[in-house]
């Protein structure tokens, strides 16, 4: 990408990129993999308030979106691993992602057969089939969006992927909550279920990206091939595994150290706490509206509606500005707008059930939430090397959920025990780490240009 001080682009030709065709696709895959979150999050969060579940044991649930941050670990086998029929049929990164809306299909329509009052566990169950099929679409579907275009494309390419995202929890969020109140939620979740064929079929539609090696990577590749020649004394099956597990798992982590030296550990420190403000407080989003006197239908029209667009708004603007200005501007905007609007949960906190108070909050939010994501997708998607672009992407993911999956768990204990207003006053506490760690990348990002 262009330094910050390269801004090569006019304004008409940043808005241009998102008329190109790979662009545009984007947007149903985006769809397909925002369609199943909030079904296991926010949106289950609120079905599970509806059966009398503790909120203690609704914090817990945020466990289950673990699996995101933990794909890493099955991310080598997408990566390589060529599926039988699916793979010749549709190709490595399409086979694969389809593979992912099955299983999520499945899962939710089991969901929707599910009582949570009678049968908790069969819900965590079912639960965990549709976050790790969700998991494993999205390690697939990152991989297809890095490589089916240009480095320079990418901020785009991320905020026409967060687009759709943001229309299918529109539509998992207040499209599910609104189904619920006027039929039931066993009708909710066997119509998101349905609503997976876009995806499908986008898929079905779509042309396999190809994949290439990225210079320097030849050299690592003879390394590699000269440690396995090594190991070939071992039995022939054993052989396979190491020579697999080598090209697979070693390295994609080897050539990322490679490239970034000991800084690696700064890069990974700062994509771990980039998100922590936003993910911490996202599990009690709905309980915390619920518990001030919000009705379903206020937090579909209010909350869904409303942050629809300012997503859009702030992902839109925030493609545009990777494109104008590059990477680096762009995130600390971000992370300082979504550190500060997490604040004003807490000041709502303080009103209390005030609708107008709830859509400024609502939009500010989610406009900083868009704005930082385009621009943090693009970074992650630049650090990639694309030969191994599916299990470098994957770490990165991995990274950036794991910490807030696991401290948003204990969310739930942080409000029965001392209330909504220091919940969201911690929430925004946690946002502070980010902003000085964009503030360092940009000095490395100099130093690099000066040296």
């Amino acid at each position: 990408m262009n330094s910050p001080d390269d801004a090569i682009h006019s304004w008409r030709e940043a808005f241009a990129i998102y008329l190109n065709p790979r662009v545009m696709t984007m947007f149903f895959l985006g769809f397909a993999a925002g369609l199943p979150f909030l079904m296991v999050f926010s949106t289950l969060s609120y079905w599970l308030i509806d059966n009398n579940i503790s909120r203690t044991t609704i914090g817990f649930f945020a466990w289950v979106g673990i699996t995101y941050s933990v794909k890493v670990f099955w991310a080598p086998v997408v990566d390589r691993l060529k599926l039988p029929l699916l793979g010749n049929w549709l190709g490595q990164r399409r086979s694969w992602i389809l593979l992912g809306q099955l299983g999520i299909a499945l899962g939710l329509g089991g969901l929707a057969l599910s009582d949570p009052s009678q049968n908790l566990h069969a819900v965590v169950a079912l639960a965990l089939l549709v976050a790790f099929s969700s998991a494993t679409q999205d390690i697939s579907l990152d991989a297809y969006r890095i490589e089916a275009v240009v480095p320079e494309y990418q901020g785009a390419m991320s905020a026409t992927y967060i687009f759709g995202y943001r229309v299918a929890m529109l539509v998992a969020g207040a499209g599910s909550l609104y189904i619920a109140d006027f039929y039931s939620w066993q009708t909710a979740y066997f119509s998101m279920a349905a609503l997976m064929a876009v995806g499908i079929v986008t898929v079905l539609g779509v042309s396999e990206p190809k994949q290439a090696l990225k210079a320097g990577t030849d050299l690592l590749e003879q390394k590699t091939v000269a440690f396995v020649e090594q190991s070939r004394h071992l039995p022939p099956r054993l052989h396979r595994i190491v020579a697999w597990f080598t090209g697979a798992v070693i390295c994609p982590f080897a050539d990322f150290f490679k490239r970034n030296g000991t800084f690696a550990l700064v890069i990974l420190l700062f994509i771990g706490l980039f998100r922590l403000s936003d993910i911490t407080m996202g599990i009690m989003a709905n309980p915390f509206y619920s518990d001030l006197g919000f009705s379903k239908s206020d937090v579909a029209t209010v909350v869904k509606l409303f942050g629809f667009f300012a997503t859009i708004l702030g992902s839109i603007l925030g493609g545009v500005l990777v494109v104008r200005y590059d990477v680096l501007r762009p995130l600390l905007l971000g992370a300082v707008l979504v550190a500060l609007t997490n604040l004003l949960f807490a000041g709502l906190a303080m009103v209390g059930p005030d609708l107008m108070g709830l859509a400024i909050v609502i939009t500010a939010d989610n406009f900083s939430g868009g704005l930082s994501n385009a621009a943090f997708i693009a970074y992650l998607s630049g650090l990639t090397n694309r030969a191994y672009t599916a299990t470098q992407y994957a770490l990165f993911s991995s990274i950036m959920t794991l910490p807030g999956k696991f401290i948003s768990g204990f969310s739930g204990i942080v409000v029965d025990n001392l209330g909504y207003v220091h919940f969201f006053i911690y929430a925004g506490a946690v946002g502070i780490p980010a902003i000085v760690l964009v503030l360092v990348l940009m000095r490395k990002k100099r130093q690099l240009s000066n040296g």
